[in-house]
């Protein structure tokens, strides 16, 4: 097991690894629109699940991996109603690779995000 650190994505404002490495995999946590400085990105939906998935980006490059390397992402939305403009940005992002996908909303999230965004990927060899 390897932990994941970069700080071309925001540190974990809690007791937890960007993440972690196990075997040829890696597993994230879950990323919210925190800039790298740790400044929260009080946007949109569509601002917000871009730089969720650009930090998401970052943590897989520092494991040698990729967005097109994902194979299952779990996407949580504080509203429901922001699903199709979230959809939109996300789109952009696995044009080439679909991974397998969860979009659960949730009461609440941290920093009072609108989403928050996991994955699990292959490390590229």
């Amino acid at each position: 097991m390897k932990v994941i650190s970069t700080t071309e994505a925001p540190a974990a404002i809690g007791p937890y690894s960007q993440g972690i490495i196990v075997n040829n995999m890696i597993f994230t946590s879950g990323q919210i629109p925190l800039k790298t400085n740790g400044e929260f990105l009080d946007s949109d939906i569509k601002e917000q699940t871009k730089l969720v998935l650009e930090n998401l980006s970052n943590v897989l490059k520092a494991a040698n991996s990729s967005l097109d390397n994902v194979i299952k992402t779990t996407v949580f939305l504080a509203d429901m109603a922001d699903f199709a403009a979230m959809n939109e940005v996300y789109e952009s992002y696995f044009m080439h690779n679909k991974p397998a996908r969860s979009t659960i909303s949730v009461k609440e999230l941290p920093r009072k995000a609108l989403v928050e965004i996991e994955c699990i990927a292959l490390i590229c060899n």
